[in-house]
């Protein structure tokens, strides 16, 4: 972090009633958006009006110009101490160590708006249990890393003691240092040796027995009174202690029957495996959690799958891994280098020996094949070779003396293993990155309809028998066996506007749908000067041109100004020349046009082009300049009228237009949006994929640049410290020697460049924030709230607009289900419940401000809602209000003419995260040997590339 560590002490505000409400004019009776929205030109000459920008301290209030009639903010409130103690300094690196000081927003009462229905959610009610729950920390010597073998040491713990020194008591243990028990063991320390049998023991000779001591030691008692104090809404934290206890009871038989990865479990039994390609299949399993909720305790039950590596002869896998004949040729460096990322850390059995199996893993791969491998037999460096010792040790002759011998124990000891000679061992997780290939296969075998998908889940509940189960009865936990039913409301659609010179000016979305037929954009952009660049050999000349008119028609149809004809001929050029391709495009349309420079760059991609888009995107985004749109080749030679419909759509934003907006928008009418400029921002943060230790992770935050419209986002991106979740540049200041402290950061510049283009500066604050998990919300909260404060604070003294902070979870497990699965009226053609469906009682928290929206409708497989946690609210929101906002912005997705699964300024974070990875990873293969920018000295890690001035205030990640 580069900002100071003091303490920051903020309360919040109370955003009093003395805000009038807006006035609403109205346009041709209808709400309809007057001139100054349909002129490209007039609101051209709107944005440029934006007010002088100083290093520090800006003027900030700039005069209305806008539709909506602006109600006065009230004095903006002193910052004390009071509502919001932050404790922020919270460390970066992901330590825990908020004060806890801070209570999330309440819910304000439950949502009346909508249809009422009945769903079914996959929640399943836990009775809560009157036993005390009693835990003690056990010490296993010698230390023991892996869970299985703990859990191994203590079940015979349990086999030998049970009866005896346990007292009859039959305890639930984590794996790691705690062991529960339904009332008191007998004692309050004790000591146990344990004797267990090393499965995997790779030395030669009978299996060896490894002793163990055990130390239990009582630690505390939960008490199961405030959980029920909790779950009736009388307490405002959840005894989490408690909690997890039960949590880790419930789990506890099924860690013995499964193979468990994180909360799932996973079996090959619970369906048949099925193939994924190279070396991989997809096992089924089932996801596991123990929920508080206004029911009570639920049990959240859904299905689950995950790649395992097949059990098979390590001679096969590798023939599947490279897709060749290894029996009959040598290896290449590349299939060697494959071989042995894919094969490190893997279990093998050992297959030369008869009955006698060993277990070794995997460390590496020689270099050179076995025939040319020797080492050392004896004291006197008596040499033999591979060959010759497991012929005479063993009788196993080596067929395949050309490959290499797979290496395994540590590096100072390496033993060597013939690939022949070996077998996977089944159960073991692929943690690596898959190919499209395998992601392919997998979302085919996990893609289900709602109704087998709802099946399934039952089916496991039932098979579980949690009321049969011994840890649950020991425990006094009751599990119902059938889905809970939940009243539902189905929101309705919101109108849509459109241009008025199109025959259809405004639009009602049906069941989350609706085309550009006779419809034209209500804010089209005009591209007189544009280029074609091609990368696909299969594509000729005629086929690009054709292509290219087809889109430019559809873009003038659409409602854009769209040139037919491009500045240069299409230009053909080959992937490996990427950047030399795009600077002629670039500079020969410059020569042509006399300076003027491209306004978009439409480029012909391979189907399979590898980092040709990536290196594109990185080029034009922060070398050049240049807005691109990129084709696959099978899309243009099958030319569609979807296709190019779509493909328009993101033109016209990618150019700094609007496709559509919300006619309530426009007409002033959105509660605690309309009233007073308002900015809804949206952030999230993506992560390296498993298995790279060091890439960093990729920050990107957006914020909406028009008001009263909300629908023009701009972004910017950062990079951060591996799997940092908070967003550190948020807000960052820094010496400057001429300057002094200087100000910066992301939410400054989206609240500057909100200002720029719409003459206002933002009184109210809507922070969408993706992608964290329950555990971390305080420490994003008060993180990130602060980091908000501070640069509110530093654009103006006493400037605090009033914020909402809303974390947006796709990565959940609970889904809903139709009541009726053969009444059409409640679902969607997929089967799954209708877009709008919300959610806020029964299988929500106690007493904290959330819900599940379904805000789209379903293609294939599942739906699943999004679920919308309000951390913080000073802007005193109903639930209707938050969940029609949420549910409106969701038809404002500039991609499609279909609603989206999540808020759409949380979308466009994810993309423009995604799309930044770009930029970074062709310096990251550099090692650090050379690249444009050099490593942060605070932080460590490369700066990204810079997005340049045209390209980050508009949309480019679309």
């Amino acid at each position: 972090m580069t900002e100071s560590s003091e303490q920051h002490l903020v309360v919040k505000p109370h955003f009093q009633n003395s805000v009038q409400k807006a006035q609403k004019p109205i346009q041709n009776g209808k709400g309809h958006p007057n001139l100054e929205h349909q002129n490209t030109k007039n609101r051209a000459r709107r944005r440029s009006r934006g007010g002088r920008k100083s290093d520090q301290g800006e003027v900030f209030m700039m005069p209305n110009s806008r539709p909506c009639t602006v109600a006065r903010k009230p004095n903006a409130p002193e910052i004390t101490a009071g509502a919001l103690v932050a404790s922020t300094n919270p460390n970066p690196n992901g330590a825990n160590n908020s004060s806890k000081s801070v209570s999330f927003a309440p819910r304000p009462g439950f949502g009346q708006v909508g249809t009422k229905c009945i769903v079914k959610a996959n929640h399943f009610f836990a009775e809560l249990p009157d036993k005390d729950l009693n835990q003690y920390d056990v010490t296993i010597t010698p230390e023991v890393a892996s869970r299985t073998v703990n859990r191994g040491i203590m079940a015979e713990l349990v086999r030998l003691y049970r009866e005896s020194d346990l007292g009859k008591r039959l305890p639930a243990y984590d794996g790691r240092k705690s062991l529960y028990t339904a009332g008191e063991l007998p004692f309050v320390w004790r000591e146990f040796n344990i004797k267990l049998v090393d499965e995997e023991d790779g030395v030669s000779g009978p299996k060896r027995e490894r002793d163990y001591k055990v130390v239990i030691k009582f630690v505390a008692r939960a008490n199961l009174q405030y959980l029920g104090q909790f779950l009736a809404g009388k307490r405002a934290n959840a005894p989490q202690e408690a909690i997890q206890i039960l949590d880790i009871v419930l789990r506890e038989l099924s860690s013995k029957r499964y193979c468990p990865i994180g909360r799932s479990f996973f079996s090959p039994d619970i369906r048949s495996p099925q193939r994924l390609g190279d070396g991989l299949e997809s096992w089924r399993g089932f996801y596991q959690s123990i929920r508080p909720t206004q029911m009570g305790l639920s049990l959240n039950i859904d299905m689950a799958s995950a790649a395992f590596i097949e059990p098979l002869p390590i001679l096969e896998f590798v023939a599947q891994l490279l897709g060749k004949d290894v029996l009959s040729r040598p290896l290449s460096d590349s299939d060697r280098v494959k071989i042995k990322k894919a094969l490190r850390g893997v279990k093998v059995d050992v297959t030369h020996r008869g009955n006698v199996r060993r277990k070794y893993r995997i460390s590496g791969l020689t270099s050179q094949p076995t025939r040319e491998l020797v080492f050392p037999v004896d004291d006197n460096s008596t040499m033999k070779s591979v060959v010759e010792y497991f012929q005479e040790m063993y009788g196993f002759t080596i067929q395949h003396a050309h490959l290499p011998c797979l290496q395994v124990g540590n590096q100072k000891k390496a033993n060597y293993l013939p690939m022949e000679a070996c077998k996977i061992v089944g159960g073991q997780r692929y943690t690596k990155r898959l190919n499209e290939k395998q992601i392919t296969a997998l979302l085919k075998v996990t893609c289900q309809r709602p109704r087998d998908r709802e099946n399934d889940i039952l089916k496991t509940v039932q098979h579980n028998a949690y009321n049969n189960d011994p840890y649950a009865k020991e425990f006094g936990i009751n599990v119902s066996e059938k889905m809970t039913s939940v009243e539902a409301r189905i929101l309705p659609p919101p109108w849509l506007k459109y241009h008025d010179t199109g025959k259809e000016k405004d639009c009602l979305p049906q069941v989350g749908q609706w085309n550009m037929m006779n419809k034209k954009m209500i804010n089209g952009m005009t591209v007189s000067r544009w280029a074609c660049i091609n990368f696909s050999r299969s594509v000729q000349e005629s086929v690009a041109r054709g292509f290219c008119s087809e889109l430019a028609q559809m873009c003038q149809v659409s409602g854009m100004e769209f040139n037919t004809e491009p500045v240069i001929p299409i230009y053909n050029a080959r992937p490996e020349q990427v950047e030399k391709a795009l600077k002629h495009v670039y500079h020969a349309s410059m020569n042509k046009t006399k300076g003027k420079e491209l306004e978009l760059l439409l480029a012909i991609l391979p189907d399979s082009n590898g980092s040709l888009y990536g290196d594109l995107k990185r080029i034009c985004e922060t070398d050049l300049g240049l807005i691109s749109q990129c084709c696959l080749t099978k899309y243009v030679f099958k030319i569609s009228k979807q296709y190019l419909a779509n493909v328009s759509l993101k033109i016209n934003v990618k150019m700094g237009g609007r496709n559509t907006v919300l006619l309530d928008a426009i007409s002033c009418r959105i509660p605690l949006v309309s009233d007073i400029p308002t900015i809804i921002f949206g952030a999230d943060v993506t992560h390296p994929e498993n298995g790279e230790d060091s890439s960093p992770s990729i920050a990107a935050v957006v914020a909406s640049q028009d008001w009263p419209e909300v629908t023009k986002y701009a972004g910017l991106v950062c990079a951060q410290a591996h799997r940092q979740e908070l967003i550190q540049d948020l807000y960052k200041t820094w010496q400057d020697p001429v300057r002094g402290t200087v100000s910066g950061g992301m939410i400054r510049d989206l609240l500057v460049s909100f200002r720029k283009a719409t003459g206002q500066k933002p009184l109210r604050i809507i922070f969408y924030r993706d992608g964290v998990s329950e555990g971390q919300f305080y420490q994003v909260l008060l993180y990130e709230l602060d980091a908000i404060r501070k640069a509110c604070a530093s654009l103006e003294l006493n400037y605090q607009p009033p914020v909402t902070f809303i974390v947006v979870q796709k990565r959940h497990h609970t889904q809903l289900f139709a009541n009726n699965h053969r009444d059409r009226s409640s679902t969607d053609r997929s089967g799954n419940i209708l877009p709008g469906t919300v959610v806020d009682s029964k299988i929500c928290h106690p007493t904290e401000f959330d819900f599940y929206l379904c805000s789209h409708a379903g293609i294939q497989g599942t739906s699943r809602p999004a679920h919308y946690h309000v951390l913080w609210d000073e802007n005193n929101f109903t639930a209707d209000g938050i969940q029609s906002l949420t549910n409106n912005l969701c038809y404002t997705y500039a991609r499609c003419t279909r609603s989206v699964s999540i808020v759409p300024p949380a979308y466009y974070a994810h993309l423009a995260a995604f799309r930044a990875r770009f930029y970074m990873e062709p310096e990251m293969q550099e090692n650090g040997t050379s690249g444009r920018s050099a490593k942060s000295a605070t932080t460590g890690v490369r700066p990204l590339p810079a997005l340049k001035e045209n390209v980050k205030r508009v949309m480019f990640y679309c």
